[in-house]
């Protein structure tokens, strides 16, 4: 008697091989979208932290501190920190803050006083759907991340 071999056909492999290529091409685009976001979540903890960074400074030194933000290089600087914080190039940037603060059309500065206090403003940071708003508050120079 002649054994009978078990195994795949061609067949039944091509099926396997197109099933996953369908699953990879609608999983894909949620992998990536998650990616974004995380990466967006990131950048908002960093400006935050830059944010709370320059409260500290100012309280600790008793001086006026500022963060300059580039709306349109999408960048950051706390004063007296030589570093520039570049953020993602996908994340649209914007801000809001005391108009005594903005120095063009792109570009202004949130300041924190030796008291804690602040001139407040908000940075939204938003790309796709997902949006992350870092609040300062002005009376306690409070740095929130709403999102």
């Amino acid at each position: 008697m002649r054994s009978r071999l078990r195994g795949f056909t061609l067949i039944e492999l091509l099926v396997v091989v197109v099933i996953m290529l369908l699953a990879y091409t609608l999983a894909a685009p949620l992998v990536s979208s998650g990616v974004a976001s995380t990466e967006m979540k990131a950048a908002a903890r960093q400006l935050a932290a830059g944010l709370r960074k320059a409260r500290s400074e100012a309280v600790a030194r008793r001086v006026e501190t500022t963060v300059t933000v580039d709306v349109e290089g999408r960048r950051f600087q706390v004063a007296g920190d030589s570093r520039s914080y570049a953020l993602p190039a996908g994340v649209e940037l914007s801000l809001f803050t005391a108009e005594s603060e903005r120095s063009g059309p792109s570009t202004g500065a949130i300041r924190f006083y030796p008291d804690g206090g602040s001139t407040g403003g908000r940075i939204t940071l938003a790309a796709r759907d997902r949006r992350y708003e870092v609040d300062v508050n002005w009376l306690t120079g409070k740095v929130t991340i709403l999102d």
